[in-house]
């Protein structure tokens, strides 16, 4: 029989598999920040620095303790997190990296078609040069090799072969990023970045271990998924091959419709057969009202972020300015189960202040006294996350009163 799984129940379920059911106080320790990112799967990575970078906001908000260094160590000491790719650059636990491998080996060969036709051949003829000039002289970033490219290479689209052919052996798993240096990532060889262990080719999954692998795991982190979102979590096999194994996995799952919030039809979906249960043992999510990266994985599959929360979020940092609804980089608000407004604000590094241009509430909310002073609790959280002294509420917004 197929489990009719009402709107609320199913936000609390989506909230609790992202860790936005805990309690979001308190420090975070090393084993405790590894455990974070294998519960959420991968962190995504992003270069824009409006208040701070995606990933550490994404941290953040789960927990108001993290600090960036605690990332770093588990990166480039420990080595128990890597870096490489799902749907975009993002962090992922070393324990993957076998899953990786054989998604290295599929990558390779589609890559080498698809960039060839994007850049050009002149990064394959300096695959080998790049890899020679790595193994010996170690660590290198784009900029050191840009000189024997004569300059060439501005920006994303206008790579240069070094950079091109840098990029292609990171994707494709002959390098690896070993740090970051002013967010430019240093590469490697593998070898010298991932622990030997992982790297056994005895424990890489053949394709159809990878597919079950795959699904598997984004479903245990998505609670509920089509054959599709199952597919595009870790952006690694095709939603053809996730509806195969759908069908082949007999009592293990159990077919679902979640309540559309928009009062659409519900939605027809896959969960694991102990659904009920798990549904049983899902605490509420505190009622603390919580900033978010645009970025975060509560807001990644868009269409599902809608229909759970009816909350329309576009990134609007490619859409010109005159055509953008709210703003360059907005940060969606979090309180409880519930999306209950955008804000507009941006670290201005040199007053030392977090700065609030715009607030806008969803629907009709109201941003009342109690809820405003949830909302500065947060800002200066925040501010001092970002390291700004001071916050400021400027187009007419003011603090609210005490």
């Amino acid at each position: 029989m197929t489990l009719q799984i009402s709107n609320s129940t199913a936000r609390r379920l989506f909230l609790e598999r992202h860790g936005l059911s805990d309690p979001p106080g308190g420090r975070l320790s090393g084993p405790a920040l590894l455990a974070l990112v294998q519960k959420l799967g991968f962190i995504q990575v992003d270069s824009i620095r409006t208040v701070e970078r995606a990933h550490h906001m994404i941290l953040f908000t789960r927990r108001s303790g993290y600090r960036p260094a605690q990332l770093s160590r588990l990166l480039e000491r420990e080595r128990s997190l890597f870096e490489n790719w799902t749907h975009d650059a993002a962090v992922i636990p070393t324990d993957f990296y076998p899953v990786w491998q054989r998604r290295f080996e599929r990558e390779a060969v589609t890559f080498a078609q698809r960039w060839q036709r994007w850049r050009g051949d002149g990064f394959l003829r300096k695959l080998d040069e790049v890899l020679e000039h790595v193994d010996r002289h170690g660590p290198v970033r784009a900029a050191h090799l840009r000189e024997e490219d004569h300059g060439s290479g501005q920006g994303w689209w206008d790579w240069a072969p070094s950079k091109t052919a840098l990029e292609y052996l990171w994707r494709t798993g002959r390098l690896a990023v070993t740090r970051r240096e002013g967010f430019q990532k240093v590469y490697d060889l593998v070898e010298k970045v991932i622990p030997e262990a992982q790297r056994d080719p005895a424990i890489v999954p053949d394709q159809a271990g990878l597919i079950d692998w795959a699904c598997r795991s984004a479903l245990d982190r998505l609670g509920f998924a089509t054959a599709g979102e199952l597919a595009r979590f870790w952006d690694g096999i095709t939603p053809a091959e996730a509806s195969t194994w759908c069908r082949a996995q007999g009592d293990s799952l159990r077919s679902v419709e979640i309540e559309d919030a928009g009062k659409g039809r519900p939605r027809q979906a896959y969960a694991w057969a102990d659904i009920e249960e798990r549904l049983s043992d899902t605490p509420p999510p505190p009622g603390r009202l919580r900033v978010l990266s645009p970025f975060d994985p509560l807001l990644r599959d868009r269409q599902r972020t809608e229909r759970l929360f009816g909350f329309s979020f576009r990134i609007e940092v490619f859409v010109p300015a005159a055509q953008r609804r709210f703003g360059y980089y907005v940060f969606p608000l979090l309180e409880g189960d519930r999306l209950v407004g955008r804000l507009d604000m941006k670290a201005d590094r040199e007053r030392d202040a977090l700065v609030v241009s715009a607030v806008w509430p969803e629907g009709r909310l109201r941003l009342s006294g109690p809820r405003l002073r949830k909302l500065e609790a947060e800002l200066d959280r925040l501010g001092r996350f970002a390291g700004c002294a001071d916050l400021r509420f400027e187009n007419g917004w003011q603090r609210p009163p005490a």
